[in-house]
């Protein structure tokens, strides 16, 4: 099912979803495999996004005592944790970083406010989990009016299964899916 969307340089924002320490390097407490591969792709976007002179977005999750995340996982990450922050292979300085405590940027946090201002009218998704992070914030960014760009080699979760779900729900409603290819290409 084709849809009419297509990546306008000039009112595109980077999502980098919680490419941190605990999540994408090897003795994070819970590691993505692939995640090096991830990270390499998600600096060639990085650098697009930063010579387009585009917003760049990395969110960082920490989870809040007492909240409904830190009961589902038994794992906790909290702020001052070394793990939780964005893994090094990546210069945050180059964008700004967005603390989240759902898996969803947006709720509780000021980004909508923040991308309407700078004029930002579309989205691209990388970073990890695919179902849960990079899902929850792809379909909240497309309910709140942006469109939504997905890159299905640029997100990464635990099993292919996982990945692949994500993929055919956001594809139906929310989302266009892309290479990292395919949006460096579009955006150079």
């Amino acid at each position: 099912m084709g849809r009419p969307f297509h990546i306008n340089k000039d009112v595109c924002a980077l999502f980098v979803i919680d490419m941190q320490k605990y999540f994408c390097d090897d003795d994070g407490g819970a590691y993505v495999p692939g995640a090096d591969i991830l990270k390499t792709k998600i600096k060639r976007l990085i650098n697009v996004f930063v010579n387009a002179n585009q917003p760049i977005i990395f969110t960082r999750h920490i989870d809040t005592p007492g909240s409904l995340m830190e009961k589902w996982w038994s794992e906790n990450l909290k702020e001052d944790d070394p793990q939780s922050g964005i893994t090094k292979d990546f210069d945050v300085a180059r964008g700004e970083v967005f603390i989240k405590d759902q898996y969803d940027a947006f709720l509780n946090t000021d980004l909508e406010s923040k991308l309407k201002k700078k004029g930002v009218k579309q989205v691209v998704i990388c970073g990890v989990l695919t179902n849960l992070c990079c899902e929850s914030t792809a379909r909240s960014a497309f309910m709140r009016g942006f469109e939504v760009y997905f890159i299905t080699d640029g997100t990464a979760t635990y099993t292919k299964d996982m990945h692949d779900a994500t993929l055919l729900n956001l594809k139906y409603g929310f989302a266009t899916l892309l290479t990292n290819d395919e949006v460096i290409k579009t955006m150079t």
